[in-house]
């Protein structure tokens, strides 16, 4: 009799079982995937471009560690990565790249997506998929505070200025050009690296996005931020070029619709309190 109780307990328990691999959680291999692990949500980015990303050596608010570093990544696209993970039942892996490499990693396959304050370009859309918007980044100049261009209002007022950016950026290959008169040098390699051109006094102005603008303000107090309106006195950029998306491997459908449920799911106000949240956050060493 005992055995026969086991017997059918032992048969409830594999049925059961069936039923919720059937019908139950949702498979590893069913998840929105780019990079050949679907339980892992690998995001690349540079870890050098505060307040998007940044390194740190700890993972003090919940930063992430960056794959084989003793390191760790922080910033907006760290806390936006981990937001669109946990929604998709997933881990966060970051991938440490320089800038010219992140949509080369997508392309390839070695990431799923890239998170790194990228804005959605025509051009980049030939290569990588983009999702919606994940912030919005108005156009910003960087002076000193002494400069004689401290008081410029106006695209017009910035002429003769000697001046640079980050490479690959709409910054240096959209903005500057359109300054009058002006001393292009050579484009830097990172964002931190180009607030050392304007700290050192290499250039007399740098033009970035605002979120970068407003951590460089945090690092270099004798920075100010010009911030020309949006209108005719401003640099003339379309709109998917301050739009900024996660890029992934054109024709990942899957992954691209999964994260732009989550997006759904935030607002503007949603971003710029997340922003705030990095600013406050950053090392001061990270510009």
């Amino acid at each position: 009799m005992k055995r026969m109780k086991w017997l059918a307990l032992g048969l409830a328990a594999v049925m059961l079982a069936g039923l919720t691999a059937c019908g139950g959680s949702t498979a590893a291999s069913d998840l929105p995937d780019g990079d050949g692990d679907p339980t892992t949500l690998t995001v690349a980015m540079e870890c050098a471009y505060a307040p998007y990303n940044w390194t740190q050596t700890s993972d003090e608010n919940g930063a992430v560690q960056i794959r084989n570093s003793s390191d760790y990544a922080y910033g907006y696209d760290v806390i936006m990565a981990k937001k669109i993970a946990e929604a998709l039942g997933q881990e966060v892996e970051i991938v440490k790249l320089d800038w010219d490499s992140l949509v080369p990693a997508v392309m390839s396959g070695d990431v799923d997506c890239v998170i790194a304050g990228q804005s959605i370009t025509s051009k980049r859309a030939e290569q990588v998929d983009f999702s919606d918007p994940y912030y919005y980044a108005s156009i910003v100049t960087l002076v000193k505070k002494d400069s004689p261009y401290a008081s410029a209002a106006s695209v017009a007022d910035l002429a003769g200025a000697t001046c640079t950016s980050q490479l690959g950026t709409i910054w240096y290959d959209i903005c500057l050009p359109q300054i009058e008169n002006a001393d292009i040098l050579p484009a830097q390699e990172t964002a931190p690296a180009m607030l050392v051109a304007l700290d050192s006094g290499a250039v007399d102005i740098v033009v970035t996005d605002r979120p970068t603008g407003q951590a460089a303000l945090v690092a270099y107090p004798d920075f100010t931020l010009l911030d020309f309106g949006g209108g005719e006195n401003d640099f003339a950029v379309s709109e998917e070029e301050i739009n900024i998306g996660i890029s992934m491997k054109k024709g990942n459908t899957a992954l691209k619709d999964a994260i732009n449920e989550v997006l759904a799911t935030m607002t503007t106000d949603d971003y710029n309190a997340m922003m705030e949240e990095a600013i406050k956050a950053q090392p001061l060493n990270q510009g």
